[in-house]
């Protein structure tokens, strides 16, 4: 589900919420011998972020996908520029 912009953040004793944040969704699927980097469309994203590439390479094990954001964190926010 795509986020989208509200005015007031709903409240309740049985809700729960996150932030949108401001980068790029990507799968990393961490095989035997490859890494693939995947945005949500589908597009290879491998070649674009190679220090992503090689920290799932050094730190998650063959066999593991992660679903997440990628984002660069500057002075206390995210940098979707950068």
């Amino acid at each position: 589900m795509l986020a989208a912009p509200v005015d007031s953040v709903p409240e309740g004793p049985n809700l729960v919420y996150e932030p949108k944040w401001d980068g790029w969704r990507a799968l990393a699927f961490h095989g035997a011998s490859d890494l693939y980097l995947q945005s949500r469309a589908g597009r290879n994203l491998t070649p674009y972020f190679p220090d992503i590439t090689r920290a799932v390479r050094a730190f998650v094990p063959p066999g593991v996908v992660l679903d997440g954001e990628l984002v660069v964190w500057e002075r206390g926010r995210t940098n979707f520029a950068q």
